[in-house]
């Protein structure tokens, strides 16, 4: 079996597209339920951000699962299949552990090397461990990839290079509108990418900060952490009308502002206006950027702005990092197939030393304890000994590129019940972020 994946992200679509396949989290539970009950799935787990939808899988196969996984992303879209496969793209096996590996350190995101991923990623080893599609593979994967993307940001300032989303967007609107330093900010929204904008905007010195949400208990949870003020989704107009700044990051289908609510918000002043619009689908309309005054910054926008992002010395150093991490990986990935075929051999010897001990001790009954004891360990040894290289060997030899199973060939060699070998282990799978 091997590790599939198949995506769509802000590096392969454009942002029209993108809208189309943008999942919230019932969607992305929904997906990821759709493609662990694909033919040859045997597990799964679905990335699903503002600028990036992907699915991983272990498949018993790769021709026929990747046309059923790549529909579940068409069928998303709503598009034909030639309209959305072009934008799409599949990693499989090595390639996919080398792509996962790079997505947590932050080198494939639009901002390069912002940590926020890293949290995305733990969710979707939660979600896909909760609804039990991720087994001892890809927890094994994704497990490693966190502590991958953790390594690369204490290692190298590669975390440090590039700006947020969030500041990046507070950047490109204090062009046209006020800085955020002594100004009103009004976040919408109270997830993740929600709780960055109010954290960054408290930092970044806003005289005062409101967290405008539907659910009136998520917004007082998250406006309470940072000082700020929570305000009913009612209120949104009045806010947007006492308003510098607007960041606008929730998990809506539909328009949330528009340009009809800015209007009637702004009636009476003619200050300037900038809304910052990190969601995907888009919170803002787009006729509200023709507004004047307005200044409206999208993801978009952002992708124009933050392309090529950080280089140099830290993503070169981060490029290395992950390249050791990745052969690491792949070589213990390859031994630990090998494994349960050799505690099957050694454990088919210790029956067999057994056995013949057995005989002997009812062909001898007169032997006592003592010397039967010592013709078992002497036994034992030989047997080890004669294993050792072998085994030592087939671990070896595991790691060369090449078609041969060497796994295969010594339980060929060996007449080795292929029950045995399955039931020699059965891996656990850990919680998200232990």
């Amino acid at each position: 079996m091997s590790v599939l994946v198949v995506g769509i992200s802000h590096n392969s679509a454009p942002m029209p597209i993108l809208e189309r396949v943008a999942l919230g989290p019932e969607g992305a539970q929904k997906l990821l339920a759709d493609a662990a009950s694909c033919d040859h799935v045997m597990e799964a787990a679905v990335i699903a951000t503002c600028n990036r939808l992907e699915i991983y899988t272990e498949v018993e196969r790769f021709h026929g699962s990747i046309e059923q996984i790549s529909r579940l992303l068409v069928d998303r879209a709503g598009a034909s299949t030639e309209e959305l496969l072009p934008h799409l793209y599949v990693h499989y096996d090595d390639g996919a552990v080398s792509h996962l590996f790079q997505v947590a350190a932050g080198l494939d995101s639009m901002a390069i090397g912002e940590g926020q991923i890293l949290g995305q990623a733990r969710e979707a080893l939660r979600r896909g461990q909760e609804a039990g599609t991720v087994g001892p593979a890809l927890n094994s994967l994704f497990q490693q990839a966190l502590r991958v993307g953790k390594r690369t940001r204490a290692e190298t300032g590669i975390d440090q290079v590039a700006p947020t989303l969030v500041s990046a967007g507070l950047d490109a609107v204090a062009e046209s509108a006020r800085p955020v330093l002594g100004g009103e900010v009004v976040v919408v929204g109270a997830g993740t990418m929600a709780g960055l904008a109010t954290a960054t905007a408290v930092r970044a010195g806003a005289r005062r900060v409101a967290v405008v949400n539907r659910t009136m208990e998520r917004a007082a949870r998250l406006a309470e952490q940072y000082g700020a003020h929570p305000v009913p989704f009612a209120q949104l107009e009045a806010e947007i009308g006492r308003a510098d700044i607007v960041i606008s990051c929730t998990g809506s289908t539909g328009v949330v502002i528009d340009a009809d609510m800015v209007r009637a918000a702004r009636r009476g002043t003619d200050r300037p206006l900038g809304l910052v619009d990190l969601a995907l689908p888009h919170d803002v309309g787009p006729e509200v950027a023709s507004l004047p005054g307005v200044t409206v910054v999208g993801l978009a926008e952002l992708r124009a702005r933050l392309q090529g992002g950080a280089t140099g010395r830290e993503v070169a150093e981060v490029r290395r990092i992950i390249g050791e991490e990745v052969a690491a990986f792949l070589t213990a990935r390859r031994q630990a197939k090998v494994t349960p075929t050799v505690v099957a051999l050694r454990s088919m010897a210790t029956d067999v030393v057994e056995a013949e001990m057995e005989r002997l001790e009812g062909r001898l009954p007169d032997l006592d304890d003592v010397t039967l004891e010592e013709i078992r360990q002497t036994v034992r040894r030989v047997a080890d000994k004669l294993l050792h290289e072998p085994t030592v060997r087939v671990k070896q030899l595991a790691d060369t590129d090449g078609a041969v199973s060497y796994a295969a060939a010594l339980a060929e060699l060996f007449a080795l019940d292929p029950d045995a070998v399955d039931a020699v282990t059965r891996p656990v799978v850990k919680e998200a972020g232990s």
